[in-house]
């Protein structure tokens, strides 16, 4: 068994049931978030202005707003969550460390500490999965036939 192997069924072993709802609430904040992105997409592009993000500009926006809105459906359903989660990642690490960072590390900085938050349960179910309340594990019982 390799190393990501182990991880998955650590996380499958290891999964509380109430985890699911918290996992839900994730999901509902990073879709949420993507369809105030939309509103908004000019403050968006000033965002990211900010980083210096080498590439287009309009593609990042395009890929912040549709990893957001697809990526929070995902993690909600429990469908795919890893993959879901891991195109999040990048996007939350550049808003904690490099738009977050140009307002400071203060308390007062709200969105910065949901940002924090945020990263930190992505790894989390990165590494623990989508839990049982899931798409996934519904898809896994036996009797389920995958058409392609």
């Amino acid at each position: 068994m390799n190393l990501i192997e182990r991880i998955e069924h650590w996380g499958d072993a290891h999964h509380p049931r109430w985890i699911d709802f918290v996992r839900i609430s994730l999901g509902l904040v990073i879709f949420a978030k993507g369809v105030s992105f939309i509103m908004d997409r000019d403050s968006v592009a000033a965002l990211i202005e900010r980083t210096h993000f080498q590439l287009s500009i309009w593609s990042a926006v395009h890929y912040v707003v549709f990893a957001h809105i697809v990526g929070g459906i995902f993690i909600i359903l429990g469908l795919r969550t890893r993959l879901a989660v891991a195109l999040q990642i990048p996007i939350l690490i550049g808003a904690v460390f490099f738009v977050n960072i140009t307002r400071g590390f203060s308390f007062l900085n709200s969105e910065f500490w949901l940002s924090l938050v945020v990263l930190i349960l992505l790894i989390y179910f990165l590494v623990v999965g989508s839990g049982p309340m899931s798409l996934d594990k519904e898809m896994d019982k036996p009797g389920y036939k995958r058409r392609i």
